[in-house]
């Protein structure tokens, strides 16, 4: 049998960091103590203004959302634009659709197949006329104009084309070649006055431009960069650094805050609200609200009964004497009524109105 295979666990290597310099080391550690002391104030405010805000999105603004927002936008989606949609679609399909299959039916479908039979026999007319008529005369055409182009071409050649041959080969030739050679040569010496002129005036921008600007960023800009280069790093460093610190300081000092908070006031209160406050008022209530409130309206129906005699002893003493100083009063007559009653209603058949009749 073959020895079983071990497989070993291997761990992964680390990746090499980079040697730190003194400058590095030096400036590391004030700057994270001096962001350290001015972040730990700002995330303390940060933390309580983040629990600020969710509780206040848990408690008000989420409930007050859904009742504002979700719940009518559902309501008139279940209850509006569900059913206005069904209602329009079956509209649609009984004014718009059933109307258009029939049209489309008994009315389109015969017209087409009436109008495809027409430009079939127009269609074969015309076939007939451009085999019969316009083929022949095409060809006629064409033979005719094969020949006036035959005429044409050989006049063009001896005419035009055989000069034209003669004039470039003896005259406009030679006369080119000439031309191209002093050309030639003047395109000669422009390049080599140019390339004069362009290395006198390479050197003396490299001696003048150039290499200044390469020892400014050799010997001076390079070494202000990266120095700079590296008190921002280490600035962004020490930033996230003391960040992430004060977001433990300020959960550390919130939750011993809400610690004092709750021992020193809440427990206390708490204590005091059932062991002292909540019998007392059991107490209270049982001897002290609910036998006044007993008496309150006892006291109030016997007043109340009272205000009633009262006016109704006025209000008969002030009848009483109107009628000794006045008299009875007179009583109502009764008044014939105009309007038709029973059968004396006015009737198509009859002439009588409510004005005349007496």
């Amino acid at each position: 049998m073959d020895a079983p295979v071990k497989f070993e666990k291997t761990s992964a290597q680390p990746a090499p960091q980079s040697p730190e310099g003194c400058l590095v080391v030096a400036i590391r550690v004030p700057v994270r103590i001096v962001v350290l002391v001015l972040v730990v104030p700002v995330r303390v405010v940060w933390d309580a203004l983040v629990a600020g805000g969710r509780f206040l999105w848990r408690t008000v603004l989420r409930p007050l959302g859904r009742a504002l927002f979700v719940w009518p936008l559902v309501a008139l989606w279940r209850y509006v634009v569900v059913p206005g949609a069904k209602a329009v679609g079956w509209l649609a399909k009984v004014l718009v659709l059933v109307p258009l299959g029939w049209l489309y039916r008994y009315v389109l479908t015969p017209v087409g197949h009436a109008l495809a039979r027409t430009a079939r026999g127009i269609a074969n007319g015309l076939a007939w006329v451009y085999a019969r008529v316009l083929t022949p005369v095409g060809h006629a055409c064409v033979w005719v104009v094969d020949g006036v182009t035959a005429a044409v071409a050989w006049l063009g050649r001896y005419l035009l084309v055989v000069p034209a041959g003669w004039l470039y080969a003896w005259v406009l030739a030679p006369v080119g070649r000439a031309i191209a050679w002093c050309g030639r040569g003047l395109l000669w010496l422009a390049k080599a006055v140019g390339t004069g002129v362009g290395v006198v005036l390479y050197w003396t921008a490299r001696i003048l431009l150039v290499l200044p600007a390469i020892a400014l960023w050799r010997w001076v800009l390079t070494p202000v960069g990266r120095v700079l280069a590296v008190v921002g790093r280490e600035v962004w460093d020490a930033l996230g650094h003391a960040w992430r610190i004060a977001g433990h300081i300020s959960r550390a000092v919130g939750r011993v805050l809400g610690t004092l908070f709750r021992w020193i006031f809440v427990a206390p209160v708490s204590w005091v609200y059932r062991t002292v406050l909540t019998p007392v008022g059991h107490v209270v209530r049982d001897l002290v609200l609910r036998p006044a409130a007993e008496a309150a309206r006892a006291v109030g129906r016997v007043t109340r009964q009272a205000l009633t005699a009262a006016r109704e002893s006025a209000r008969q003493a002030r009848a009483d004497f109107r009628r000794m100083v006045f008299g009875e009063p007179r009583q109502p007559q009764p008044v014939e009524r105009r309007e038709p009653m029973g059968d004396d209603t006015r009737t198509l058949g009859r002439s009588t109105t409510v004005l005349t009749k007496d």
